[in-house]
C-alpha cells in the first residue's frame, strides 16, 4: 500500500511569490473546494444538531433536555477531534495522505446520508461515521496542503493557512442557511440530507482534481511492514464484527439509556487524548530526542488549547440555546430561524481572515506561539463575557437584541483565527519526518479533550443561571491567558 517517494514540485509555491497567488494554483482549488464542501456539511449539520436533539418528539426531534443535548453535541465534536489521532497515524503508516483524505470524505458522506433517514439508529450511526471520517480527513488535509506549499517560512505558512481558512468559509456561511431553513421549516432530516448532498459534491470534487496533487506524497511516509499491515486488517475486521454484534444486542434489548452512554463516552474522551499523547512519545515511535523535546513543548500550549476548544464546543449548543430562547429574532414580521445564527461564525471568519493573514506576515517571528495563544484566549473570554452580559439582561422571559449573540460570535472568531492557523502551522513546523499526519492528530488532541470536557460541563446548563455558566468560562480563560503570557518558552 506504499506509494512512490515524494517529489514535490518546487514551482508550486516559490517563497518570493505573494501568498495570494496560491488562489491560481490547481492543487489549491482542489483542496479548497473539497474542504469547502466538507465545511458546508459540517456547519449545516452542526446548525441543526442541538435544535433537533432538543425538539419535542411530537415535532420530529429527539426530545432531549438542554443539558443532555449539549453533552451529546460536545461528545460529537470531541469524537471528531479525537479520531484525528488514529486518522493521522493511518495517513502516516497505512494509507498516505491522499487515500486517507478520500476515504475520510466518503465516510463523512455516508454518515450524513444515514442522518437523512428518520430513524434514531440512523442518526447516531451517522454521527459516529461523520466523526470517524472527519478524523481521517482533517489531520491529513493540512499535511497535503503543506506538502504542496514547500519552502515557505513560518510567516508565509501562517498567512497561507489563514487564506485557506478564509476560502472555505463561503460554504460554511451558506450551509446553516440552507440546512436550517429545510430542517426547522420543512423537515429535520431534509436538512441533514442537504448536508449529505454537499459532502457528496466534495467527494466528486476531490476525485476530479486528484491529478493536480501528484506532486504530493500519495503513499504512507513511513509504511508499516507487510506483516503488521495484515495484523491491522485482521484486527479491524474483528473490531467491526464486535461493534455490529454489540449494536444488534443493544437493539434487541430495546436500547440503553442515553445519559450513561454519554457519561462513559465523555470519560473516554478525557482519558484517550492523554494515552495517545504518551504513546507518541514512546521509544518505539522512531523519534529522536530532539523530536520528543518538540512534542513535549506542546504541553505549554496544551492546557490553553483544551480550554479554548471547550469554549468553542459551546457554539453549536449553548449559543444555539441563547439564539432560540433569549434572542429577539423578529425582523419586519419575519422570525429568523435560530439555526441561521450559526452562519455568523463563518461570516466573521470570511471577513477577518485576510486581516489576520496580513497580521501574521506583519508580525513575523516577533511574537511566539505562546503569546499568540494568550491573545486568542482573551478573545474567547471577550466573547463569553458579552454573551454572559446578554444572558444576565435576558431574565424573566425577556429577549435581548441579536447584537449580543453576534458580538460573542465575533470575539470567538478572532480566537479561532489565532488557535487555528497558528496551531496548524506550528504543528507543521515541529512535525518530525514520518510523523506529520500523526502530529496533526496531536494538535487535535487538545480540541478533543476540550470539547469532551465542555460537553460534560453542558449538564450544568439549566442547573446554573446561564450568565453564571458563561462567566465561569470567562474567568478561567482570562486567568489562563494571563498565566500563559508570563511564560517565556518558544515553540
Amino acid at each position: 500500500m506504499s506509494g512512490p517517494p515524494a517529489t514535490v514540485r518546487a514551482e508550486t509555491a516559490p517563497a518570493d511569490r505573494p501568498v495570494w497567488t496560491l488562489l491560481r494554483e490547481r492543487w489549491f482549488s482542489t483542496l479548497f473546494l473539497t474542504d469547502m464542501w466538507e465545511r458546508f456539511s459540517f456547519y449545516g449539520m452542526q446548525a441543526l444538531l442541538f435544535l433537533y436533539a432538543t425538539a419535542p418528539e411530537t415535532d420530529g426531534g429527539l426530545g432531549l433536555s438542554d443539558g443532555t443535548a449539549g453533552a451529546l453535541f460536545g461528545l460529537y465534536v470531541s469524537a471528531s477531534f479525537l479520531a484525528a489521532m488514529p486518522g493521522g497515524w493511518l495517513g502516516d503508516r497505512v494509507l498516505g495522505t491522499h487515500r486517507a483524505m478520500l476515504t475520510g470524505a466518503i465516510v463523512i458522506a455516508a454518515g450524513h446520508l444515514c442522518m437523512a433517514f428518520p430513524a434514531r439508529a440512523g442518526f447516531y450511526t451517522g454521527l459516529a461515521l461523520v466523526a470517524c471520517g472527519t478524523g481521517l480527513l482533517k489531520p491529513n488535509l493540512p499535511v497535503m496542503f503543506d506538502q504542496m506549499n514547500p519552502g515557505a517560512d513560518s510567516a508565509r505558512r501562517r498567512a497561507a493557512f489563514s487564506l485557506f481558512y478564509m476560502s472555505i468559509q463561503v460554504s460554511a456561511l451558506i450551509g446553516p442557511l440552507v440546512t436550517g431553513t429545510l430542517g426547522e421549516r420543512v423537515d429535520w432530516h431534509l436538512g441533514f440530507g442537504a448536508a449529505a448532498v454537499g459532502m457528496l459534491l466534495g467527494v466528486l470534487q476531490y476525485v476530479w482534481g486528484a491529478s493536480s496533487l501528484r506532486g504530493a506524497r500519495t503513499g504512507p511516509s513511513r509504511p508499516l511492514p507487510p506483516a503488521a499491515q495484515r495484523r491491522l486488517v485482521r484486527g479491524a475486521w474483528i473490531a467491526l464484527a464486535a461493534a455490529v454484534l454489540v449494536a444488534a444486542g443493544v437493539a434487541a434489548a430495546g436500547g440503553v439509556p442515553l445519559r450513561p452512554v454519554l457519561a462513559l463516552c465523555g470519560l473516554a474522551s478525557l482519558v484517550l487524548p492523554v494515552v495517545a499523547f504518551r504513546r507518541l512519545l514512546r521509544a518505539d515511535g522512531g523519534l529522536d530526542d530532539a523530536a520528543r523535546e518538540r512534542i513535549r513543548a506542546y504541553r505549554v500550549v496544551f492546557v490553553p488549547s483544551v480550554l479554548f476548544w471547550a469554549m468553542y464546543g459551546q457554539l453549536g449548543s449553548v449559543f444555539s440555546l441563547f439564539a432560540r430562547e433569549h434572542t429577539d429574532r423578529e425582523i419586519a414580521g419575519f422570525t429568523v430561524p435560530a439555526s441561521w445564527f450559526q452562519s455568523a461564525h463563518p461570516l466573521f471568519l470570511l471577513l477577518l481572515a485576510p486581516l489576520f493573514a496580513w497580521l501574521w506576515l506583519r508580525i513575523g517571528g516577533r511574537a511566539g506561539t505562546v503569546r499568540k495563544f494568550s491573545a486568542g484566549l482573551l478573545c474567547a473570554a471577550g466573547g463569553f463575557l458579552v454573551l454572559a452580559v446578554g444572558a444576565a439582561l435576558a431574565t424573566d422571559g425577556r429577549q435581548v437584541s441579536a447584537l449580543w449573540l453576534l458580538g460573542a460570535f465575533l470575539f470567538m472568531t478572532c480566537g479561532e483565527l489565532v488557535f487555528g492557523p497558528v496551531g496548524l502551522s506550528t504543528t507543521a513546523e515541529a512535525a518530525p519526518d514520518g510523523h506529520r499526519s500523526r502530529m496533526m492528530g496531536l494538535f487535535y488532541l487538545g480540541a478533543a479533550l476540550g470539547a469532551g470536557a465542555g460537553g460534560q460541563l453542558s449538564h450544568l446548563v439549566g442547573v446554573l443561571p446561564l450568565w453564571v455558566y458563561l462567566s465561569g468560562f470567562t474567568a478561567a480563560a482570562v486567568a489562563t491567558a494571563l498565566a500563559l503570557a508570563r511564560r517565556t518558552v518558544r515553540i
